[in-house]
């Protein structure tokens, strides 16, 4: 039997293969399309999805391929100087979807996923012991567990009957790749003056390329939003919001995205679960919502392996949903907040001025910018001290790095005091003995998603915490 079938080879789908396969899970990627997409929803990774690729290993691979960029204060687009993060990769990371796409999947691939492209899920029937999956093509797989990534139209979110509350789009933007007709030196000004009060208009060069990528609102919302703009209406759109439309032509690829913010009531149903654009959608602005998915992959990758291996406390995958839950929601919040402060009514406008102000006080922009780069994410693990429930910092230590540490997988008891012990819970969590000058605890107890769990000095109350959560 199949461990854990995953609907959707996006990088939600992906990052969870990839997390699943460290811990020597069977794992099936059922794909819908034949051939990568070539569309540019995402350009870039936040500080906290750079965490995540460094505490597995593979964040040179992105590094390598993407740029980094100061954090200067983003909140609606709302520019500000950039500020100190409590972090080793304190920037926005430049990189292209189809980039993330491909190194995700190269990952899970090397670390033995099945990815199977061109197969989709029509169906599924789950009893206590499985789920079997239909395909298109007639046959079917049976799995332990299956993880619905398959975006906001989700397949799987609609066989569980699973609600999808919130609200349709009202406003509705074209994307799209193509050259200019009018030399950059002309557009450039035209396009910034526009952009003085429409933050949804915009043009960019894209690198090594003879290509530019425009952005224009549109008129209306399409009756079908699935179907991709014509590059007739792209032009004409242009010609309405600039008074040009720059002469475009050659287009890549086309799309449309609206602002539909929508989250699913509940995160599981049985043995099935959803992470990624299949349980929230939400406006792009912050660029959230990949980086929302990653997460959600890295949170609930470790409590299914747990599961699968039979070490599991109880109540461990019901985490998946009370954690993530919450933060999804947080997230819907903020971009509904965005997209409000972004309109051109005098109203928005004069909200968007006041907010303006108040970003230059420092306090108030690190508030916004963590929380859109998700690092000020905490979960409630019923402890007083603040540090417990949030994600750890890349720390260094005497002998290493303690993201260095965190390939596996595994937990980490860090013991700066030598005094402690993980006891019979060796084989899912390992024992660090090092000092960092940048950690005031005597120890720390993470969680494979590196979100700490206990800290403190006291064996009792560490093996109460390695129960909890190691089983």
């Amino acid at each position: 039997m199949i461990d854990v079938i995953i609907a959707g080879g996006g990088p939600t789908g992906m990052m969870l293969a990839g997390e699943l396969r460290l811990h020597g899970l069977n794992v099936v990627v059922l794909e819908r399309d034949a051939e990568p997409t070539k569309v540019v929803r995402a350009l870039g990774l936040h500080v906290r999805s750079i965490e995540v690729m460094d505490q597995r290993g593979i964040v040179d691979r992105f590094l390598e391929l993407g740029e980094q960029h100061p954090i200067g204060g983003f909140f609606a687009g709302i520019t500000k100087p950039a500020i100190a993060l409590d972090t080793t990769h304190p920037y926005v990371l430049g990189i292209r979807q189809p980039v993330i796409d491909r190194l995700l999947t190269e990952h899970a691939a090397e670390a033995g996923a099945d990815i199977r492209r061109g197969s989709t899920l029509t169906g599924f029937v789950q009893d206590d012991d499985g789920v079997t999956v239909e395909l298109a093509d007639g046959t079917s797989l049976r799995s332990r567990y299956l993880v619905g990534c398959d975006g906001g139209r989700s397949t799987v979110r609609k066989l569980a009957g699973i609600d999808f509350p919130g609200e349709p789009s009202r406003v509705e933007t074209l994307l799209g790749e193509m050259e200019l007709g009018v030399p950059w030196e002309e557009v450039a000004p035209q396009m910034l003056k526009i952009r003085e009060t429409q933050k949804r208009f915009g043009i960019g060069p894209i690198g090594g390329t003879a290509s530019y990528r425009v952005i224009v609102p549109a008129a209306d919302v399409a009756e079908d939003r699935a179907t991709q703009p014509t590059f007739d209406e792209f032009k004409s759109e242009l010609r309405r919001v600039a008074g040009t439309d720059f002469g475009v032509h050659s287009p890549q690829w086309l799309s449309r995205f609206g602002d539909a913010t929508r989250q699913a009531s509940r995160y599981r149903a049985g043995r099935v679960f959803l992470a990624g654009d299949a349980a929230h959608i939400h406006p792009p602005t912050g660029g959230q919502g990949l980086n929302l998915g990653v997460q959600d992959a890295f949170n609930l990758g470790w409590k299914l392996a747990a599961a699968v291996r039979g070490w599991a406390p109880e109540g461990l995958l019901d985490t998946y949903e009370a954690e993530r839950h919450p933060t999804a929601e947080d997230v819907l919040n903020n971009t509904r907040a965005q997209i409000e402060l972004m309109k051109v009514e005098p109203g928005p406008q004069s909200v968007r001025r006041l907010f303006s102000e108040l970003m230059d006080f420092e306090e108030v922009n690190r508030y916004l910018v963590e929380k859109i780069v998700a690092i000020s994410v905490r979960y409630d693990f019923g402890s007083e001290n603040d540090l417990v429930g949030r994600r750890m910092r890349d720390v260094a230590l005497k002998q290493s790095r303690l993201y260095s540490l965190m390939h596996a997988g595994r937990g980490i008891l860090l013991d700066q005091t030598g005094s402690l012990s993980v006891g019979a819970w060796s084989d899912r969590v390992d024992h660090v003995v090092d000092v960092s000058e940048e950690l005031d605890v005597a120890a720390v107890l993470l969680r494979p998603d590196g979100h700490v769990a206990w800290v403190g000095d006291d064996q009792e109350g560490l093996e109460k915490e390695l129960a909890r959560w190691f089983g």
